[in-house]
């Protein structure tokens, strides 16, 4: 496994990710946008991050890469010893910068329409980052760590079945968890989806901005890393037990 290419790919892919998914959200919550117009609702935006994860895996592959774009996933699966872990803090790093990346890229996308739209009508951190439904930090990280565990564990069942269709799938997993669980938290299942964005969100000149709840951001950044290991542990388990 050649670093560079994991790391390039890594980089490069979290960044197409996160560019795909948080202009879908710029889309439906900023003013005068056609996807504003058109009343798009949470079905559309479950899509619409599901697809982001399927094209910026493929992109991730095509490059040479594994595909993680999700630290909770290259952390846990190390300690599980099923990635290198001699790659995890360039990886890691790669994931974050092409986070960061991809929401400058939103940014300059939808810059016009930042400038006209309020935080009241639209123009948060919720583009860019997670936030809770009800604001009770105890159970918004047993909600993040729940459905990065479904997620992570499902992706690790797809087994010889998907063959190339596995970034298809997995895209619509991610919209499976959207509409299953993602009500509470806005379900980030990976910290290098939230944090870097919420950080660009934050320091970056954004006109009209509100604010970025730093506060909150080491939920979606701790409950994915548990979730994940969880998830990592379940399916080591299984394997040894079941013969899978």
């Amino acid at each position: 496994m050649d670093a560079t290419q994991v790391y390039v790919s890594e980089f490069i892919g979290t960044a197409v990710l996160i560019a795909f998914g948080s202009s879908c959200n710029a889309g439906l919550l900023l003013k005068n946008t056609l996807t504003s117009a058109l009343k798009s609702n949470w079905i559309g935006l479950m899509f619409g991050w599901g697809f982001a994860v399927t094209f910026a895996v493929y992109t991730a592959v095509g490059l040479g890469g594994v595909g993680h774009l999700n630290p909770a996933i290259t952390i846990a699966f190390a300690a599980g010893g099923l990635f290198p872990p001699e790659l995890v803090v360039g990886t890691v790093i790669a994931q974050l910068l092409g986070g960061f990346l991809g929401a400058v890229i939103t940014m300059l996308q939808y810059y016009p329409h930042f400038k006209i739209t309020s935080p009241e009508e639209g123009n948060s951190v919720c583009i860019f980052a997670t936030g809770p439904a009800i604001d009770h930090r105890g159970w918004n990280l047993l909600s993040e760590i729940i459905a990065t565990f479904l997620f992570i564990f499902c992706v690790l069942l797809l087994g010889p079945m998907a063959n190339g269709l596995a970034p298809l799938i997995i895209g619509f997993l991610v919209a499976s968890i959207g509409f299953s669980f993602g009500g509470t938290t806005g379900f980030a299942l990976n910290p290098a989806r939230d944090f870097p964005s919420r950080m660009a969100y934050a320091i970056l000149p954004v006109p009209n901005k509100g604010s970025a709840n730093l506060g909150y951001a080491w939920v979606p950044i701790v409950g994915p890393i548990i979730g994940g290991f969880l998830a990592v542990g379940a399916f080591l388990w299984i394997r040894v037990f079941a013969n899978l």
